[in-house]
């Protein structure tokens, strides 16, 4: 019999131009080897210019989709994304608390055109409920600024910005500085003592609909596959550097991170 791949799901907003959120997470998981499943929180009308609307789902519904997915199937990994609401967090962190698997927390507060895709009032709930139940979350530096007040304009602050992450109850946090100037894009991952640092080329390619979807949700397919989270989140970053350099046009505006480009 064919043995069965390692489980990880998703819980999301959909992107109907499939280049982010939980179309982007199922097709890493699938590029990486493993089982994606998915919880969706929210449905946005989307596409290569921008988000044009977006609508949640009720808590029992987000709700609903978890219990049958963990009761049954299981989960060895868990990545989060757009929750929306104040409400969907809440839920979100209660479901994770009782988890016994991995979770990374991609804190999503505005999609690459700058539409915010989080309430303002859901902030505070982020803090104080979701990042005291992540692995590792995954901040921007926008996202960093969002939940901490820092500004990180050089590599140099990177630290002060995980340290300010990090006291808010991850285990684990990953900064990212794709946002900066420079010829590499330079991330750096904390655990409350020790500095990784990792470090890609920047590729001048302005289709990049997707990266911050795909990292997480590749760091996540590599804890469900028994990396330590220094593996998981290299691993990651190796993968979602080709799939910048190889993002490609879709639309008039900005194109998605190609998923499949190991297999091109």
């Amino acid at each position: 019999m064919t043995a069965t791949p390692a489980r990880v799901l998703t819980i999301a907003g959909s992107d109907s131009g499939g280049g982010a959120g939980i179309q982007a997470d199922l097709k890493t998981m699938l590029a990486l080897g493993v089982h994606g499943m998915s919880v969706i929180a929210a449905v946005t009308a989307q596409n290569s210019l921008g988000v044009q609307g977006y609508w949640e789902l009720p808590a029992e519904a987000v709700r609903a989709q978890f219990e049958s997915v963990v009761s049954d199937i299981g989960v060895q990994a868990v990545k989060t994304g757009m929750l929306a609401s104040a409400l969907l967090v809440e839920t979100v962190a209660e479901l994770l608390a009782g988890l016994d698997a991995p979770v990374v927390v991609d804190p999503v507060g505005v999609s690459k055109h700058g539409d915010s895709l989080l309430a303002p009032e859901a902030v505070k709930t982020v803090k104080e409920r979701l990042l005291p139940a992540a692995t590792l979350v995954t901040p921007n530096l926008y996202e960093v600024t969002q939940l901490t007040g820092v500004k990180v304009r050089d590599p140099a602050q990177m630290r002060e910005a995980a340290e300010a992450v990090k006291a808010l109850g991850p285990r684990w946090v990953l900064v990212k500085g794709g946002h900066l100037s420079g010829d590499e894009a330079v991330d750096l991952l904390f655990d409350g003592e020790r500095e990784h640092w990792f470090r890609a080329p920047r590729y001048d390619n302005r289709h990049t609909h997707g990266t911050g979807c795909t990292l997480a949700s590749a760091i996540a397919s590599y804890l469900a596959l028994g990396h330590d989270v220094v593996t998981a989140v290299g691993k990651a970053k190796e993968y979602v550097t080709g799939a910048v350099r190889e993002g490609f046009p879709l639309g008039a505006g900005i194109g998605p991170v190609d998923h499949g480009w190991r297999w091109r």
